[in-house]
């Protein structure tokens, strides 16, 4: 038999990182500012010399598909009336290891820092003005009106009933019909770190976006509210025409599965607010 070849575990975040900046540098024609590196756990951006952001991030060869892996690239092409940076240029490459993929992309500089730099759990309310909802409500209208083919990939996973299904009744057991009516575009990896204020609002990190279903995005922000009572309830108002259809109810006791399932933070203070809202959705959903 011949060898098996294992994947890498990686974690950007504590792993050294100098050989994948010298290899985007010279790809792109930049210098990148190494006291500017954000570092996730699956990718790293950082502010170049001529006053642009470059993303790198590193996804396994078994998470790709025959849809490609541009989703910044597409959505820059694709979407209009979606507050986003301009899409400048891109560059990809194979591990030697051959189980995982690079990509990296420079585009324009957002004008200002995430909500939530870094990643993490918002745990105040950033007071984000009546302007702000109303960019985002017009970027995730826009969002759902535009037509693409592209599939969404949350967490890297291409998104399907039966995986939907599976993490629901992983987490709470049997609910019932989890038939999606409608699909539309969305970003897919809607949350704090992702998106822009207090006084823009603008979206990023596009790699995962695609059809979805209906609510998934709003949802996805509602979840990532859960630790602040009042940013959450905002999230559901201003979203609302989504969220109380019973596909939006359906991504939003997705998301609490996310939260509460199988590998639930004892720590997260979203885990309560999450069991307590799946509790009532599943009852609407029956």
């Amino acid at each position: 038999m011949g060898q098996v070849t294992t994947p890498l575990v990686v974690d950007l975040r504590r792993q050294p990182a100098d050989g994948i900046l010298d290899r985007i540098e010279q790809a792109l024609g930049t210098r990148l500012g190494r006291g500017t590196v954000v570092r996730k756990r699956r990718s790293l951006g950082a502010r170049t010399d001529r006053d642009t952001w470059v993303r790198a991030e590193r996804r396994l060869v078994s998470r790709l598909d025959g849809q490609g892996w541009n989703g910044i690239e597409t959505a820059a092409e694709v979407l209009t009336g979606v507050a986003m940076p301009r899409w400048l240029a891109g560059v990809a490459w194979r591990d030697p290891d051959s189980t995982a993929v690079w990509r990296a992309d420079e585009t324009t500089l957002l004008p200002e820092a995430p909500v939530k730099p870094g990643g993490g759990t918002v745990t105040a309310d950033p007071e984000l003005p009546d302007a702000w909802w109303r960019t985002l409500n017009a970027s995730l209208d826009a969002l759902a009106a535009a037509s693409t083919t592209r599939v969404a990939t949350p967490d890297t996973v291409t998104i399907a009933r039966d995986g939907i299904t599976d993490l629901i009744t992983d987490a709470f057991g049997e609910v019932g019909d989890t038939t999606v009516a409608r699909w539309h575009p969305a970003h897919a990896d809607l949350n704090w770190a992702n998106i822009t204020g207090p006084a823009h609002c603008w979206i990023f990190d596009w790699e995962d976006w695609g059809m979805a279903p209906r609510g998934l995005d709003a949802a996805s922000l509602w979840a990532a509210s859960l630790a602040v009572p009042d940013l959450a309830e905002r999230v559901r108002y201003e979203r609302r025409e989504d969220l109380a259809s019973r596909d939006g109810r359906l991504m939003m006791l997705f998301c609490c599965a996310k939260i509460a399932g199988a590998y639930a933070d004892p720590a997260d203070p979203k885990l309560e607010p999450a069991r307590t809202a799946a509790r009532q959705l599943i009852t609407e959903l029956r």
